[in-house]
């Protein structure tokens, strides 16, 4: 018998895309929103989206969508029946479920039984044994000690991985290829999962070297109706986050399917679920698949299923939510063509995948795809939250096309202002290894160095059109400070550094709107076609094309062949001096938090020793000796608020070593 709950307002219990994402589908489905915003967010998207918003703000921004009480008091004050978690943050934390029940109000989402149950790994992997669902090898025992963990490492054998027993999104998570490492390995892990979750017990398993991260879309009603909508292929990792996600999988058949979704669904059967989950396995080179963790939440990558299935999971959980019985049987559901989704984050890839905020000055969508996001031009990319920005969604007949489609949308994406990994997704999708549907795990750790290998002949254009636009817009002022330093006249020799690389170049006119560039060796032929705000057609080298650009005082940002460069005029800067490898000063990297101070004033380093590690977008940085020596100066504390480009240590070179670095 049907039993429905209604509701009739929906609080989000989230920020950015997700929510966004979530309020277009209940404000579709007639339902009224209401949004939470920290200090941090006033202005954001999502809370102007919605139909109502509550500040929900805290000393710390990051600390202020994980405030259980003041999520229940705003929908208290909003008069929401309702609330949807998002992912992330509280959306698998069984606490605030319950407290939403205890509060009167439906939890879009599991039970909190269903969500303790598989919100610690280990608890979770005993049910999955019970059941049947196959499982890695490993050790989940309530013995945590140094001594405990590290004998039962030896016993399942290395390379060992070392896994939050709350975690998830690849945080707490270290892979431990010897005995040697397993210490440090497990202090950063306890460290990590600490900080992202309050827990820092952890289980090891067996690594599987090389396999394929398959995971299986699930959904269940209170009525004990259980089914699977297929498999994503989440195997393009970083750091255990996800990059790139695919539905179907490359190598999953037929029959594979049929197997992981039967062990899927009885996994939801085990625990009674209710609503939207996933099942996550490790999949081999043999076939054989073995469970990792159940996320009980929507997941980032759901658009995919949804552009193979043409359902809308988000309507299904409400639905499911207020009581509807699932209408689908196993047999309904039906995969349409492929589809791709690329997550596109703020972090400067070149400098080691380092988390980036600041203000984004320009942002275009493309229209040719699906895309979630939560920005706007002069949003501003705060350093408390994860970085993922936007993600875009392809589809296709074929696994090729919906690879087409989704670099031609990654390239036409306008994000300037931040640096993101926009050209470094495409490399990954246009990779052979990638294209041929063969990318594992190890995908990017095997193939970084290609992946991040520069585009020679697209930066040395991009240098030219920077050049030319440097000069052009010149006389723009943006009611901020001056353009830029280059005098209106021509010729004119001039510096400009694009990306730490220092550039020096020569501009001729040659005629009406045309110029001769002189880069080095090189001498290339320039004619503006158009010129309009943010926009420029140009004729370089007899090729026409199109470019994107934002001005700001001297610097000039360009958007180039689906790459963003950052140039700035240097021409009356004085030049800086470079002299020793470095002054011993060591700088943060980022804005973020301290979570390890390594050393102490007097201690002998090695270059490359860790010194103080920093937390940023929940994930952590270890900053390093950048000389031997001696530790002069600790100039932070644990869990101190850094900014970037703070000293955060000192090294003193001692004589010896100052000797031994003597030509």
């Amino acid at each position: 018998m049907t039993k429905l709950t209604r509701f009739n307002k929906i609080l989000v219990a989230n920020r950015g895309e997700i929510a966004v994402r979530v309020m277009r589908t209940a404000k579709a489905m007639g339902y009224r929103t209401v949004a939470v915003f920290s200090d941090a967010d006033s202005m954001a998207p999502h809370v102007a989206m919605a139909d109502q918003a509550v500040e929900i703000g805290a000393s710390l921004p990051a600390q202020s969508y994980l405030r259980i009480e003041a999520i229940i008091e705003a929908a208290r004050r909003s008069g929401a029946d309702a609330v949807h978690p998002g992912y992330g943050f509280l959306a698998e934390n069984a606490e605030f479920s319950e407290a939403c029940k205890d509060a009167g109000l439906v939890f879009i989402g599991p039970s909190p039984a269903a969500i303790r149950a598989m919100g610690n790994k280990a608890a979770a992997k005993r049910l999955m044994q019970a059941a049947a669902v196959p499982c890695i090898p490993g050790y989940q025992g309530e013995d945590q000690s140094d001594t405990t963990l590290t004998a039962a490492a030896a016993k399942v054998g290395f390379p060992v991985m070392i896994k939050a027993t709350a975690g998830g999104g690849g945080r707490g998570m270290r892979l431990v290829t010897s005995p040697a490492q397993f210490a440090d390995a497990l202090r950063s892990a306890r460290s990590e999962a600490q900080s992202a979750f309050g827990n820092p017990e952890v289980i090891l398993e067996r690594a599987i070297i090389n396999p394929r991260h398959i995971e299986v879309q699930v959904f269940a009603d209170r009525y004990g109706n259980v089914i699977h909508l297929g498999e994503r292929d989440c195997s393009i990792q970083r750091r255990h986050q996800k990059v790139i996600e695919e539905a179907p999988s490359p190598v999953v058949d037929a029959g594979l399917r049929a197997r992981m979704g039967q062990a899927a669904v009885a996994a939801a059967r085990a625990i009674r679920y209710e609503g939207a989950g996933t099942l996550e396995f490790l999949l081999d080179d043999t076939g054989a698949f073995y469970f990792m963790e159940m996320n009980t939440r929507l997941q980032v990558e759901h658009p995919v299923t949804e552009s193979i299935t043409g359902l809308d999971l988000v309507e299904l959980q409400l639905r499911v939510a207020s009581g509807e019985a699932l209408e689908l049987k196993q047999e309904d559901v039906h995969l349409t063509g492929h589809s791709m989704e690329a997550r596109l984050c703020a972090e400067d890839v070149g400098q080691g995948f380092v988390p980036q905020s600041g203000a984004m000055e320009l942002w275009r969508a493309p229209t040719n795809a699906r895309v979630e996001h939560a920005m706007v031009s002069g949003s501003d990319i705060s350093p408390y939250y994860d970085s993922m920005i936007a993600k875009l969604v392809s589809h296709g007949r074929t696994r090729e096309e919906a690879r087409r489609k989704l670099i031609s949308a990654v390239e036409d994406l306008v994000a300037l202002g931040v640096k993101t990994n926009q050209s470094f997704l495409v490399s990954c999708l246009s990779h052979e290894v990638f294209v041929a549907g063969n990318a594992t795990t190890s995908f990017i750790a095997t193939h970084g160095d290609a992946l991040l290998e520069p585009n020679a002949m697209r930066d040395a254009r991009a240098h030219v059109i920077a050049a030319t636009l440097l000069y052009a817009t010149s006389s723009v002022e943006n009611g901020r400070q001056p353009a830029s330093t280059i005098a209106p006249r021509l010729p004119i020799a001039f510096r400009f550094e694009s990306d730490r690389r220092s550039c020096q170049a020569m501009l001729v006119k040659t005629g009406e709107n045309q110029f001769r560039v002189e880069m080095g060796d090189s001498c290339s032929e320039l004619r503006i076609v158009e010129l309009e705000q943010n926009n420029v057609c140009f004729e370089l080298d007899n090729l026409v094309e199109r470019a994107v650009f934002a001005r700001d005082g001297g610097r000039l940002l360009l958007q180039y062949r689906g790459a963003a460069f950052c140039v700035t005029d240097q021409t009356h800067a004085a030049t800086v001096q470079q002299g020793d490898a470095a002054d011993g000063k060591i700088k943060a990297s980022m804005n973020g938090r301290v979570v390890a101070v390594h050393v102490a004033a007097g201690d002998a380093v090695k270059v490359g020793e860790p010194v103080v590690t920093v937390e940023a977008m929940k994930m952590e940085h270890v900053h390093a000796a950048p000389v031997a020596g001696v530790i002069k100066a600790v100039n932070v504390s644990l869990h101190e608020q850094v900014s970037a480009y703070r000293v955060l240590a000192e090294v003193a070179v001692t004589d010896n070593e100052a000797a031994s670095q003597t030509p």
